[in-house]
């Protein structure tokens, strides 16, 4: 079993900051990439930002330069620090992890979600 749970979440003003957390836990061997999704109401779920072990992080273009993703390996934890939050922004953020299992299977793995909410 595997699980990811996501905190952070809530309701900001424009222009506010927030930081997600999400930990993994379970039967991990090794997790290869973390990453943050979102998917706002009537859209589809995009990826907003990831962080592979041995590469860095990558971000869309709508974050870019706004939020920053980074992962502590020893805690099986990633973090989303997001800065200058925008309406846009608004939407249930999702934890996603690649890992390999002590099973030595392979797979991906999602949290449950936490809504943020910017609005004035």
């Amino acid at each position: 079993q595997v699980q990811l749970v996501e905190s952070g979440g809530g309701l900001v003003q424009p222009g506010g900051s927030l930081r997600l957390s999400c930990v993994a836990s379970g039967s991990i061997a090794s997790i290869y990439t973390m990453a943050w999704y979102r998917q706002a109401p009537g859209n589809q779920r995009e990826r907003v930002a990831a962080i592979t072990a041995g590469i860095g992080p990558s971000y869309a273009d709508s974050v870019s330069g706004r939020f920053t993703i980074s992962r502590d390996n020893a805690k099986n934890t990633v973090y989303l620090q997001m800065n200058s939050l925008k309406p846009e922004d608004t939407a249930v953020y999702y934890c996603n992890a690649f890992l390999r299992r002590t099973t030595m299977d392979v797979g991906d793995y999602w949290g449950q979600g936490t809504q943020v909410t910017v609005s004035s």
